[in-house]
């Protein structure tokens, strides 16, 4: 007789072989620099909170006032009672911050992105992914039935052989900022090209929205692109440092994803406090370019004193700069070795990254100081050589 559970034990016991094993750590208090950890006090380079709004004191009191006005719950979803005014503010706040027609509000990216392209394409058509999209990019695309084809990470040339073949109503679907890399898509030339296939384009904005581009309107804006017609997805969950998404584009596409997104259909609403705080939070990101400055500086000292150690960067100029390492085992021991030393810096190891890249995904926020890089850097070199 088959035993499921059984059947679990070993598979367990060779993700532990493997230095595979994954555990959720128990974190009290607000993100920040320093967190504690387990217990333990820790400077923490492993947030995604980049602008360092999750604790911000605008922020919790709309939080605040919007649950004594609202309660803690949706209590529905949205088409049957659950959308309220601050929904309603924050998706024209969000649409009118990307340069877009109408946004649409999800519960999370996950469910934004399978939402999008289940929606969009099916049964004939085909989704062209980079080969280091989002998880929920690729699953999207198998959700919808289309045929999946992924082409080299930010190879345009390969792109543009695959459109060339496409079947059915192509839909191009790329991350801005590669959540694992850090590097930016090379939308200045996809975008062009998708256009030229007339093919739908999805850029998954949530690394880079309130960070990249001017007033941090993300990696389109970077680019200087003339967005019409595309399909923005973003996270309020990252730099905006709240919880929950969004798709934002035409009207018309926007209208057809509440008749057909299943996970916006199909699940409660987020609660109206999250809303009126993630709308303040925009409003922080959209005016306060002195956080973004300062990740920059971050981020150019890291780079240089990295690059003095000899350390193996991978080239990002974002608050994610991933120090790759290769062999799991190495990256499990260089993690511990920094938390011995009071720092925390999660190791990457597949299936998030490929296979033989695992790494250290070090991110700054804006609670980061320059005294913090310099600590990070000389425990890097204490660790590198005995890793």
């Amino acid at each position: 007789m088959n035993d499921p559970l059984g059947a679990l034990a070993p598979r367990l016991a060779a993700l532990r072989a493997r230095d595979r094993y994954r555990r959720p750590r128990l974190r009290d208090g607000a993100p920040g620099a320093e967190v504690v950890v387990d217990g333990r006090r820790l400077l923490a380079f492993a947030s995604n909170d980049y602008l360092g709004l999750a604790a911000h004191p605008e922020v919790r009191a709309a939080f605040v006032r919007a649950a004594e006005e609202a309660g803690v719950g949706a209590g529905a979803a949205h088409l049957l009672g659950g959308h309220s005014r601050h929904h309603q503010r924050l998706e024209a706040a969000l649409a009118d911050f990307v340069g877009q027609p109408r946004a649409l509000l999800f519960s999370t990216g996950y469910m934004a992105n399978l939402g999008v392209v289940s929606a969009l394409a099916g049964r004939g058509d085909t989704v062209l992914e980079d080969r280091l999209d989002h998880a929920s990019l690729i699953d999207g695309a198998r959700l919808s039935g289309a045929r999946l084809r992924r082409y080299r990470h930010a190879d345009v040339e390969h792109l543009e052989r695959l459109l060339a073949t496409a079947a059915g109503t192509p839909l191009v679907a790329t991350d801005g900022v590669f959540s694992m890399d850090g590097d930016l898509a090379p939308l200045d030339r996809i975008l062009p090209l998708a256009r030229r296939h007339s093919a739908w384009l999805l850029v998954d904005e949530a690394h880079a929205l309130g960070v990249v581009g001017p007033e941090g309107r993300g990696s389109l804006a970077h680019f200087g692109l003339d967005a019409d017609g595309v399909l923005v997805m973003g996270t309020l969950g990252k730099a905006l440092g709240t919880f929950g998404a969004f798709v934002a584009g035409p009207e018309t596409a926007v209208e057809w994803l509440v008749q057909a997104a299943r996970s916006y259909i199909f699940t409660t609403a987020l609660p109206p406090a999250v809303a009126a705080a993630a709308h303040a939070a925009l409003d922080i990101a959209r005016r306060d370019e002195e956080r973004r400055e300062r990740l920059r500086e971050l981020v150019a000292r890291f780079r240089r004193g990295a690059a003095q150690l000899g350390l193996p960067l991978m080239p990002s100029e974002t608050p994610i700069q991933p120090l790759l390492v290769g062999d799991d085992a190495r990256a499990v021991a260089l993690s511990r070795a920094l938390e011995a030393a009071g720092i925390w810096v999660p190791p990457v190891r597949p299936p998030a990254v490929p296979e033989g890249q695992a790494r250290l995904r070090i991110t700054f926020n804006a609670h980061h100081r320059p005294a913090h890089v310099d600590r990070l850097l000389a425990a890097l070199e204490a660790a590198w050589p005995c890793a």
